[in-house]
């Protein structure tokens, strides 16, 4: 490998590490299958932690699909027996629908659960990192 192709890879390889942590770039760069990336409260936006807070006391939801099963049958998340994600809507403002937003829950999402935010409806998810 000429130091040319090299110092291109390296770079290449610099700013996709750099756009992942950012949670920007390609799905496959930002985590997703059976080990999603972690996102903190800088990487999400506001509405998403409006969202958590109503998952963790239950509600009211704005949406009627909100703490519906979450299938997973691209197997995106980590396997896991069937009921044990439900999904939420994250708004997403000026839409006029649910958007592309989504939080997915693990079962126990009022204690150590685990969960997940999407932001290109089930395309990749990165697992909320709380602080």
């Amino acid at each position: 490998m000429t130091s040319r192709v090299a110092a291109c890879f390296t770079l290449a390889l610099a700013l996709l590490i750099g756009m992942a942590a950012a949670g920007t770039g390609p799905a496959w760069a930002r985590g997703s299958g059976n080990n999603p990336a972690e996102i903190g409260s800088r990487g999400r936006p506001p509405e998403a932690r409006d969202t958590l807070s109503l998952i963790r006391h239950g509600g009211p939801f704005r949406y009627r699909q909100d703490g519906s099963v979450f299938g997973n049958r691209e197997k995106q998340l980590p396997v896991r027996e069937r009921g044990y994600y439900r999904e939420y809507t994250v708004p997403t403002p000026g839409s006029r629908d649910r958007g592309a937003r989504r939080i997915v829950a693990g079962a126990d999402v009022r204690g150590a659960g685990e969960i997940y935010y999407s932001d290109d409806h089930y395309n990749s998810f990165r697992r909320i990192k709380e602080q």
